[in-house]
């Protein structure tokens, strides 16, 4: 979770250690024994909560799974909110991106590498994270301009593709401070890549 105030009541400091045991133990539990292969009923008895109790936290195992993931977008919504909007709007996506990082705690950046080798490692996931992805994109552009322009939906395709590559770039190591720097760059060969060529590899005539 990001570094944020302590909830006031007793009440709330309890909903929020139940909430962190399932988060924590699901990363855990899924990538020891995979995501398809562990049952709901598996976390719920090694957290000791009841069905009602989970439901209260969570809509199902693909959400809770998916903590890390939904945290971050969650944040950089708010960044993005909250930034001035003037100069080009892919520098926007990117700083807004870079803050975002820099609010995430040790905590998210233990979870976030877990969270995205169970998505690698399960169709079921990846395909609900690739749905979650897409409503993502979709209100960026509907908070940006609700007419939702096709220059602006395909820049917000660009910035995500930047960042998925990002991810495959840090991946395995994984090292918190090389990921602002990751991104930087991955951004930063867009325009190049946009103009690629394969010069001199036309296909081959067989004879």
């Amino acid at each position: 979770m990001t570094t944020s105030e302590q909830p006031a009541t007793l009440r709330e400091r309890k909903k929020l250690r139940t909430r962190q045991a399932l988060v924590d133990s699901a990363v855990t539990l899924f990538g020891e024994r995979g995501f398809d292969d562990t049952p709901l009923d598996a976390l719920l008895e090694q957290v000791e909560v009841s069905r009602r109790t989970f439901f209260r936290n969570f809509r199902s195992k693909e959400d809770v799974a998916l903590t890390a993931v939904k945290q971050l977008w969650d944040v950089y919504l708010d960044v993005l909110d909250g930034m001035e909007k003037s100069g080009p709007l892919a520098d926007v996506f990117l700083d807004a991106m870079l803050t975002t990082l820099e609010r995430m705690d040790e905590d998210w950046y233990r979870r976030f590498p877990l969270t995205l080798r169970l998505i690698a490692d399960s169709p079921a996931l990846d395909g609900y994270t690739l749905r979650h992805c897409a409503e993502v994109q979709a209100e960026i552009a509907r908070r940006l301009d609700g007419r939702s322009r096709l220059e602006l939906r395909l820049l917000i395709e660009f910035f995500v593709a930047s960042w998925r590559c990002t991810l495959d770039e840090w991946l395995p190591d994984c090292l918190p401070g090389e990921l602002p720097g990751l991104l930087r760059r991955t951004c930063s060969s867009m325009n190049s890549a946009l103009s690629l060529s394969l010069e001199g590899r036309g296909p081959r005539v067989e004879g």
